[in-house]
């Protein structure tokens, strides 16, 4: 059966065009006159992009299902406008062996509404330190390989790391950390922290690390991606990596580009790893996604329950949920106001994930059929309470936003719209 999709505004070959978008057997067709279409779906002047993908999400399961589940999770996503997520592992077990990931990726095609890929872990327990999984066994399974939560302290350790995943053909995924740094932080080192009696996390202990890796994966050949670029200094050491011509890219998240530790209040809610940094490290952050050093805008959406987000700053776990909640915001707070185009936005959380990691879908002839369909009019205040998630969790709670996902479409099935609140599946 072919499905026309007619009167919207379609993201093509880095431009919005209007014209028909044909999908037939789970892929776009190339040929999208209506009058071939055996179900036609008047969009009445949506927007139409590529489905949205998040290259650094918590779905907690196996292990932590009072968190989140695939089930939770994923539904969560597709109401955001994802279509692809890639799952960390920091769960139990890690998949850090065939067997192991088996267990997750179980769960993945029984329960998931959207595509999930797995990071396999790269030490085994995802300690950050002992023994290297075998990458070759996990390496056709997963998107690439990380400890995320957790820094690989060893520069050897690390070296070995990225020449086994070079080797397979998988990029190393980086939690940038040095513990010996941390000294008991929770926040940044920064105003707030020294004003209201807290112990601080420095800047050092992520952009050391990243300095650390970039040099070993130029010696390796490896592709690397640094994970939730928080500081000024990381942007500038990836900046002049790329400039090197290095197989280096990064990602940030919406918190960073919208709030800083000025924004913090005394409420788990504002509690991540890496913590809300300064008001020049947003401004770095800014400039680096505008000039390209950052590539990938992704969410790291990380639910925890409620007694463990209620504990205030000092006590609260750490971690923020973003998946339904990520796109409006930036549409709200950097495309209206002019500092992003739409398309660039779309660039950063749909074709540059999928272009570094060589994932499927979207909106050209011929790709499997992931899409999503905006209403880039609606406007509303972000309400957790409704989240399909079951992490609550958001610095943005009441936070007016403007852009609605209304649609979206996984290989040609609608697993999400507003109309019905479902997932055909």
């Amino acid at each position: 059966m072919k499905t026309v999709y007619i009167n919207a505004r379609i993201f093509r070959g880095g431009r919005f065009v209007e014209q028909p978008l044909a999908v037939e057997e789970g892929r776009i067709a190339a040929d999208a006159t209506p009058r071939d279409g055996d179900r036609i779906v008047d969009l009445q002047g949506l927007t139409v992009v590529p489905g949205l993908v998040d290259v650094h999400v918590h779905l907690r399961e196996p292990g932590f299902p009072h968190k989140e589940t695939i089930a939770t999770g994923t539904a969560a996503a597709a109401r955001g406008g994802y279509t692809t997520v890639c799952s960390m592992p920091n769960l139990n077990p890690a998949p850090d062996s065939p067997e192991h990931l088996a267990r997750q990726t179980e769960l993945i095609r029984r329960d998931a509404r959207v595509r999930v890929k797995p990071y396999g872990s790269i030490t085994v327990g995802q300690r950050g330190c002992g023994e290297l999984v075998d990458f070759a066994a996990l390496a056709p399974e997963v998107a690439g390989f990380s400890d995320d939560g957790r820094g690989v302290q060893s520069a050897e350790l690390m070296e070995e790391a990225m020449r086994r995943a070079a080797a397979v053909g998988r990029p190393i995924v980086a939690h940038c950390e040095v513990d010996e740094l941390l000294r008991g932080g929770y926040i940044h080192d920064g105003v707030y922290c020294r004003t209201h009696g807290h112990r601080g996390i420095c800047s050092e202990s992520e952009w050391r690390q990243v300095e650390r890796d970039i040099e070993l994966a130029a010696a390796t050949g490896c592709q690397y991606h640094v994970c939730h670029v928080s500081t000024k200094e990381s942007v500038e050491l990836v900046r002049r990596a790329r400039s090197r011509g290095l197989r280096v890219s990064c990602e940030t998240a919406p918190h960073y580009l919208l709030l800083t530790d000025e924004d913090l209040r005394e409420q788990g809610r504002f509690k991540m790893n890496p913590p809300l940094r300064g008001r020049e490290d947003r401004e770095a952050l800014l400039g680096g996604i505008l000039d390209g050093t950052i590539e990938v805008i992704a969410t790291d959406h990380a639910p925890h329950t409620a007694g463990e987000k209620l504990r205030g700053l000092a006590r609260s776990a750490m971690g923020i949920v973003g998946l339904e909640c990520a796109f409006p915001l930036l549409y709200r707070y950097l495309v209206l106001p002019g500092t992003l185009s739409l398309e660039r936005l779309v660039e950063l959380m749909s074709v540059n994930p999928r272009r570094i990691f060589g994932l499927e879908g979207g909106t050209e002839p011929g790709d499997e059929a992931d899409f999503t369909v905006l209403d880039l009019a609606a406007e509303y205040r972000i309400d957790p309470s409704t989240f399909l998630s079951k992490g609550r969790a958001t610095p943005f709670d009441a936070w007016p936003v403007q852009g609605r996902v209304v649609r979206t479409v996984v290989g040609g099935r609608e697993v999400f719209d507003t109309l019905h609140m479902n997932s055909n599946r």
